[in-house]
């Protein structure tokens, strides 16, 4: 039995704005790097985070759809999966890259949750605030049946 499995979950920040282009042959393409934090233990067990940076590519819709709502510092879920590629150069190099080629593209915050920086803010769980009891929604008061089956 032969097992192939190339999936990839990942979720973080846009590092810069996303610029979406086209081939020669008119498909959307964008490319973007996003930053993920990884949490490790120190030597002296003290929890630490740095970033890994990711970059992602992606095509067709996707492409239109992370150029038209996704900024710096906006947070993204990526699902996808690694493509590793190399080349030789001119002076006779070779080098290596791994991508990540993303199949769907989320929203991790609510555009609530997020300042005019994009950054998302203190609480991005919070309730939403209203302002008048007008603004609050309107909730229907159930009455409850007594003949229900469970």
């Amino acid at each position: 039995m032969s097992l192939n499995l190339n999936k990839v979950i990942l979720a973080g920040r846009v590092v810069a704005d996303p610029e979406l282009k086209q081939t020669q042959s008119g498909i959307a393409v964008v490319s973007f790097r996003i930053a993920v934090n990884r949490r490790f233990n120190s030597r002296d067990s003290q929890q630490q985070s740095e970033a890994d940076f990711f970059n992602v590519t992606a095509w067709r819709n996707t492409a239109e759809f992370v150029a038209k709502y996704f900024r710096k510092g906006s947070a993204i879920c990526v699902c996808g999966s690694i493509q590793n590629r190399s080349w030789t150069d001119q002076q006779g190099v070779k080098h290596y890259m791994t991508d990540i080629i993303a199949e769907d593209v989320n929203f991790v915050e609510s555009r609530g949750a997020q300042d005019g920086a994009g950054m998302a803010s203190a609480d991005p769980y919070a309730a939403p605030a209203y302002s008048s009891p007008a603004a609050a929604p309107k909730f229907e008061e159930i009455k409850t049946d007594d003949d229900l089956p469970f």
